[in-house]
């Protein structure tokens, strides 16, 4: 019986190394798929996402989305907010941030929609060519204009990035 006994204490701390690896591989699982909780939508190209506990900022690539006091800027961010507001979303970048430390990706929603692309779409968003020469936004832009939805329903649309130089 004393034999049992000490066999299994030198056994038990091997059983609950093992059990510690696994857990710790998980949860780098859980990391790399980068599936993460929106908190907040500060704008229609801007959310907030809970990454390890901390509030992280996503500025959405590829697209510049209306200011809030432009129009339809308060529209672009109902969008987001009605999409993914609450929900998980992964984020598709290389890992990069702008110039106010917000990471720059593509928003992936719970069904594999683009969120991005959903934006341009449905003429809430420009394809911000100065920053993407991704051609399959270019067309998304192009169609969205076609069907005069969104701001291409104005006459002459100003964008964002033109608002924002006028407003300094």
């Amino acid at each position: 019986m004393k034999k049992i006994v000490l066999l299994l204490f030198l056994l038990f701390p091997f059983v609950s190394c093992d059990f510690v690896t696994i857990s710790t591989k998980d949860e780098v699982v859980e990391q790399q798929q980068g599936s993460y909780k929106v908190v907040s939508v500060k704008d229609g190209d801007t959310i907030g996402v809970l990454i390890d506990g901390k509030e992280e900022r996503v500025r959405f690539n590829h697209i510049d989305c209306p200011e809030k006091a432009q129009p339809f800027g308060k529209k672009a961010k109902q969008f987001v907010s009605d999409k993914c507001y609450g929900d998980n979303v992964t984020l598709e970048g290389k890992g990069k941030r702008d110039q106010y430390g917000r990471i720059i990706a593509e928003v992936i929603l719970s069904d594999g929609t683009n969120l991005n692309k959903e934006l341009v779409k449905n003429g809430l968003a420009w394809h911000y060519k100065t920053y993407s020469k991704d051609k399959e936004y270019a067309e998304l832009e192009n169609a969205a204009r076609g069907k005069k939805i969104g701001i291409w329903s104005q006459s002459n649309p100003t964008p964002p990035w033109e608002w924002r130089k006028k407003r300094k």
